[in-house]
């Protein structure tokens, strides 16, 4: 792993996301001092908190590590999709119905929510 461009991909990705970077480690569960960690420690980050952080980002592991980069023209990236079961659309009728409009909610805010919503049902 280049643990150089890995923590350059979380600043960038958290930029493009309007996040702050230790913000988005503490709220993704990793901890804030995830990134100073691995900048300054050289610490090789578990694959559980790199899904964490890639999962709050709204993005695959392999971009979160720049993997993606590395793919051919060829290549072609699938989107994240949800369980085609309709609780994503329950979730986004609920929402609607309390006046917030989804298609106007960035990923992280998405990906807040559902993380708020997962807690809230196995309390």
């Amino acid at each position: 792993m280049d643990s150089i461009a890995f923590v350059q991909n979380i600043k960038r990705i958290c930029e493009t996301r309007g996040v702050k970077p230790t913000v988005a480690c503490r709220e993704s569960g990793v901890g804030t001092s995830f990134i100073n960690n691995i900048e300054k420690r050289g610490s090789i980050p578990s694959i559980e908190k790199v899904q964490m952080l890639a999962e709050y980002l709204g993005v695959t592991t392999s971009e979160l590590l720049g993997e993606a980069d590395r793919n051919g023209p060829g290549d072609k990236k699938e989107p994240a999709t949800v369980s085609g079961d309709g609780q994503a659309e329950k979730l986004a009728q609920a929402l609607g119905a309390i006046g917030i409009d989804v298609d106007k909610l960035s990923e992280v805010e998405i990906s807040r929510i559902a993380r708020l919503a997962k807690a809230a049902l196995e309390e």
